[in-house]
């Protein structure tokens, strides 16, 4: 069986990316540090952010299907 705590940590993480990204844009053009925001790293970090959150996603589902399956087998 899968931890659960494994996958949810994943998407903490992934939400947490995904938040400073979004501030690191958000301050673009609109202070002096803003203007040193590569566009298209923090493009390619929210793309990298919304895969692993995808996946540990697809994990807690897989595992909720296996547990699912393991409770109508022995039921």
């Amino acid at each position: 069986m899968i931890d659960p705590g494994i996958p949810l940590s994943g998407l903490s993480r992934a939400e947490g990316s995904l938040l400073q990204t979004a501030r690191r844009i958000a301050s673009f053009g609109g202070s002096p540090e803003g203007d040193t925001v590569d566009l298209s790293a923090e493009a390619v970090a929210m793309i990298e952010a919304k895969n692993a959150y995808q996946a540990n996603l697809q994990v807690l589902r897989s595992s909720d299907e296996m547990t699912g399956m393991l409770l109508n087998v022995m039921g």
